[in-house]
């Protein structure tokens, strides 16, 4: 359950319809609305140094999905389908300018492309950020689909953070985070230490009823989208994979994306050297504003 004070660090709290609010935090430019569709476990402010960047050319968006950061609880997880029609009922009550930018990092790259599917018309374009995909252990070694559910936590059977833990946790949170401001800093790092659950509970049903819904919902819509792949390492990886394990998966990760931007006809495929899974649009925050740029230069212009 969520333990958040109602206040977020930034932005408000929109009633989006029956008493049902959702933390969110906009800037106005010119030009359709870019809307941050966070990872698993992760909120609107995660994005903070990406959305202050491309505040100067573009309007923006971050917000965080019902059951996470400063929103409302609700039950997890929650279908597809239900997070794009609480982000369609947000951007209708915030009158965020359309069609939208929809930028889905990992989880929120499904949630982005099932927005996409139920309402082409209102998206301008997609970026995916190292998207996950219901076909992704078609791409992958034998051994990382085996792997894949040796290591699915039994949730009820996970121990609290010690003391220790979390004074470790909170020492790797600042250095990532350094370079927000200091009361957003200290308020997401307590959120993701008091709420690291979430994460967990969020993708309990992404195999089963997300997959599905991605794989019955129809085709997207014919609007410019570009992948982004992290480069770099995997750390969780290395505690269970060989090296060339290791690098068979992340070959497999990287033709699945490349069919991803292959799938449409405006699709762009770029890898980002170095970057890691859970943090590549801070590790490259550049990489992943020019990105924005670019498709909306491309929604802009046109085909092509």
């Amino acid at each position: 359950m969520q333990t958040e004070p109602a206040r977020p660090p930034l932005g408000h709290r929109e009633d989006i319809g029956g008493h049902h609010h959702i933390a969110v935090h906009r800037t106005e430019n010119n030009g359709p609305s870019v809307v941050f569709l966070p990872g698993a476990g992760l909120v609107g402010l995660d994005y903070w140094n990406v959305h202050e960047h491309i505040a100067s050319f573009a309007s923006s968006l971050i917000y965080d999905r019902a059951g996470t950061g400063w929103s409302d609880d609700t039950v997890l997880p929650r279908t597809a389908e239900a997070v794009a029609r609480e982000l369609r009922q947000l951007l209708h009550a915030t009158n965020a300018s359309g069609p939208h930018l929809l930028v889905g990092h990992s989880l929120g790259a499904f949630y982005a492309r099932r927005f996409a599917q139920l309402f082409p018309d209102e998206v301008a374009g997609l970026l995916l950020l190292d998207p996950g995909h219901e076909d992704i252990l078609d791409h992958m070694p034998p051994e990382a689909a085996e792997l894949n559910e040796q290591l699915k936590p039994d949730l009820d059977a996970l121990p609290d953070l010690t003391d220790e833990q979390i004074e470790i946790a909170r020492g790797q949170y600042r250095d990532i985070y350094s370079a927000w401001p200091d009361v957003l800093r200290d308020q997401l790092i307590d959120h993701h230490l008091t709420n690291w659950r979430t994460q967990l509970h969020e993708v309990v049903n992404l195999e089963g009823d997300v997959y599905n819904e991605l794989r019955t919902g129809g085709a997207l819509p014919d609007v410019p989208l570009t992948v982004l792949t992290a480069g770099g390492r995997n750390l969780y990886w290395a505690g269970f994979l060989t090296e060339e394990q290791m690098r068979r998966a992340h070959d497999g990760v990287t033709s699945l994306h490349t069919a991803m931007a292959a799938s449409v006809p405006r699709g762009e495929h770029r890898i980002l050297d170095g970057a890691s899974h859970q943090y590549l649009h801070i590790e490259q925050r550049d990489a992943a504003a020019t990105a924005v740029r670019d498709l909306l230069d491309r929604a802009d212009g046109g085909p092509g």
